[in-house]
């Protein structure tokens, strides 16, 4: 596609290669909504800044997990919203794709919710979260430094997260 300038501009994202571009960045919210975790491996462009980001990204969770519970043509009991639901319990959604990423989402019956947003092009991420979640409680929720509710500041948290999602990627 042309632009003003005569500049080339590619609506499609780069390819992935081996070297680990999949992954953009990932998010892990407590059930109140509160960031616990933000990491980017490949964001070339920043548009706000990470409060703005956090709630954004944490709206778009709520409105989705709402939409797939009140379109839910099988189950005419639609329950409490902000609880969160048992692996396999009522409808919900798992990843979405547009035509520049892939946004992959995993919520546990704690309300750890897990987002991992990728190149369109990646496959189903769910036993990826299920494994970042194991990452997240070896090395966060069983540490007896760690406050629950507070941000994450495990190094080897964050090295093993590094190293998994560089594999998958």
């Amino acid at each position: 596609m042309q632009f003003f300038g005569g500049s080339e501009i590619n609506p499609s994202p780069q390819v992935p290669t081996a070297s680990g571009n999949n992954a953009h960045m990932m998010y892990v919210f407590n059930r109140n909504g509160v960031c616990l975790l933000y990491k980017e491996w490949n964001r070339p462009l920043h548009t706000l800044n990470p409060q703005q980001d956090h709630k954004l990204m944490f709206g778009l969770l709520f409105s989705l997990k709402s939409l797939t519970a009140k379109m839910d043509p099988v189950n005419a009991e639609k329950g409490n919203l902000g609880v969160p639901q048992l692996p396999g319990q009522g409808c919900s959604f798992h990843s979405f794709r547009t035509n520049t990423y892939k946004l992959s989402f995993m919520e546990t019956p704690s309300g750890i919710k897990i987002i991992l947003v990728t190149h369109p092009k990646t496959g189903d991420l769910r036993e990826s979260l299920k494994y970042i979640y194991g990452l997240y409680v070896e090395y966060v929720a069983k540490n007896p430094i760690y406050n629950p509710g507070s941000p994450v500041k495990s190094e080897l948290f964050n090295t093993a997260l590094d190293q998994y999602v560089r594999s998958i990627s």
